[in-house]
């Protein structure tokens, strides 16, 4: 067993449309994260909505931003990886908070993995919809002009527009399609990269672990609307699944 401290990734909490016990529990995961871990990834859409405006950032969410600040001001680096929820990260959350923010997926090294790293939203099958209104959404031209609204205004579009609070206690044969399309994604990836071992994904809100060779994992982290999961990394072991209402 290494003696490096772990490397702790959770995804999908939705802050502002979550269960508000969830969200509670995620602030004591992050807590728990900060002891514990090396460094800590959250893998897309953290908030059920971000935006960076001209005239201010999205509201409402100042006391997941200040356990993150706490976090990282102890000396444990915390990446977000934005996903279809919170892509439009900027410099409030670099500069401000203090974070690394991808806006892309990654190829890195993660406690001694070669890992992918990507949130999941657009890859597999079955999203070529949503690949038009990606497009569309994150163009320069939709993000400034997006941009020059007031932000409760904003917030306000952004709000009705998500249908995270419909879903709170709903899994349906759209999610599992989505899940099914994104693990058939993630295997033939690891099949098609064998210098890859593993493929850490989200988007799902279905947690999961699947061996797709001796040592080569694809890994779904969950979520925190549903579930409460998370995954911890430690160098030469398998990645290992977590619940955390078995631990608080």
């Amino acid at each position: 067993m290494s003696a490096t401290k772990p490397v702790l990734l959770a995804s999908d909490v939705h802050f502002g449309a979550a269960p508000p016990a969830h969200e509670r529990a995620f602030l004591a995961w992050l807590e728990h994260a900060a002891e514990e871990a090396s460094h800590i990834i959250v893998n897309g859409d953290l908030f059920d909505f971000w935006f960076e405006y001209r005239s201010g950032v999205t509201r409402g969410h100042d006391a997941v931003l200040a356990r993150l600040r706490a976090v990282i001001d102890a000396g444990v680096p915390v990446t977000l990886v934005g996903g279809n929820h919170d892509w439009w990260g900027g410099r409030f959350l670099t500069d401000e908070i203090g974070l690394e923010f991808l806006r892309d997926p990654v190829t890195r090294s993660i406690a001694g993995h070669n890992a992918f790293l990507a949130h999941g939203d657009g890859l597999g099958s079955g999203d070529r919809g949503y690949l038009v209104l990606k497009s569309i959404l994150r163009s320069p031209v939709t993000r400034f002009a997006f941009g020059m609204l007031p932000a409760a205004l904003g917030d306000r579009i952004a709000s009705g527009v998500s249908r995270t609070e419909t879903r709170w206690d709903q899994w349906g044969e759209h999610q599992r399609a989505r899940s099914d399309a994104l693990e058939t994604w993630a295997l033939d990836r690891l099949r098609d990269d064998p210098e890859l071992d593993l493929v850490l994904l989200g988007h799902t809100h279905l947690p999961m672990v699947r061996e797709a060779a001796p040592g080569r994992w694809y890994v779904n982290s969950g979520d925190w609307v549903f579930h409460q999961t998370y995954v911890t990394l430690s160098e030469g072991e398998p990645p290992r699944l977590d619940d955390w209402r078995e631990r608080a």
